[in-house]
């Protein structure tokens, strides 16, 4: 067995087949035989020669083992179980074959460009189906050590919304913040920020109706956390389009692939009726 499995080990190394196209079998379990060709590459580059015996010999004795059990089982399970797996078999590669001959369809043919007209349109005639289940804000979030200098100008830089101003925020924060989250332009879930903060906010929705700066320290005063609210949306409002925009396309594109599988499922059945691929019998 050893000198098998060195041969085998050089074999595998080399990837060498002399050219002769004869398959060498290095196993049998049962019916079954496990061909050198069918062994994947196990055994690493540079691998020990004792390593890789061991390697191989694990490999040799999971497919043995495996093999003894489904021949087993094989041959004990019932004539009507092994028709109604031979038939689950058969029904999971048809789908699988459908699915892969789809898939290869759509990427040659569907059209996947989306323009933001066709997004706009979509949203404004459902945007009853755009309704939010969350706060979400335009905000900036900036935590800080409360000894850093200059606080009170990234104080006044933060209640700002000009964008000089931000800008210089925005490099005071890389020199002496903690964490700085820039959400001016893009619409948030307002849980995603008020987990950062030290202390929770019970009665959210009034917090945004009335706040538009907001300022809190933790428990020991190491750090203070800044927070300008820009703009937001209340839960159960309709969410707005740049918040929706990538659901949308996801929709759009999930509608036209429906559509393309239905067309391409009802153009091969009307050919096949056509060319009398398809009849029906005893009618």
């Amino acid at each position: 067995m050893n000198r098998i499995l060195v041969i085998l080990i050089i074999l595998i190394g080399t990837g060498c087949s002399n050219g002769n196209s004869k398959r060498i079998p290095l196993a049998k379990a049962g019916n079954s035989i496990l061909y050198l060709d069918q062994v994947p590459g196990i055994v690493p580059p540079g691998t020990p020669d004792a390593d890789s015996t061991a390697l191989i010999k694990n490999y040799i004795n999971k497919w043995a083992r495996r093999e003894l059990m489904y021949q087993k089982a094989e041959n004990n399970l019932s004539t009507q179980l092994m028709k109604d797996i031979d038939n689950q078999v058969r029904d999971s590669r048809i789908n699988l074959v459908i699915y892969q001959y789809q898939r290869q369809m759509m990427l040659e043919k569907m059209d996947t460009t989306i323009a933001d007209t066709e997004l706009e349109n979509y949203y404004t005639n459902n945007k009853e189906s755009f309704v939010l289940n969350t706060n979400i804000v335009k905000a900036l979030f900036i935590k800080l050590p409360v000894e850093t200098p200059g606080l009170g100008r990234i104080r006044n830089l933060a209640r700002s919304n000009n964008q000089a101003s931000l800008q210089q925020l925005e490099s005071l924060c890389y020199q002496f913040a903690e964490k700085f989250d820039d959400f001016n332009e893009e619409w948030v879930s307002l849980n995603q920020l008020l987990t950062e903060l030290p202390s929770e906010i019970n009665n959210k929705e009034n917090f945004l109706r009335n706040t538009t700066f907001y300022e809190t320290t933790n428990a020991d005063s190491t750090y203070i956390y800044l927070m300008t609210i820009r703009d937001y949306r209340l839960r159960s409002s309709i969410a707005p389009f740049e918040y929706v925009k990538d659901d949308i396309k996801r929709i759009i594109w999930n509608n036209r692939r429906i559509e393309f599988i239905q067309s391409l499922e009802n153009g091969i059945y009307n050919d096949a009726l056509k060319q009398n691929i398809f009849t029906i019998l005893n009618k």
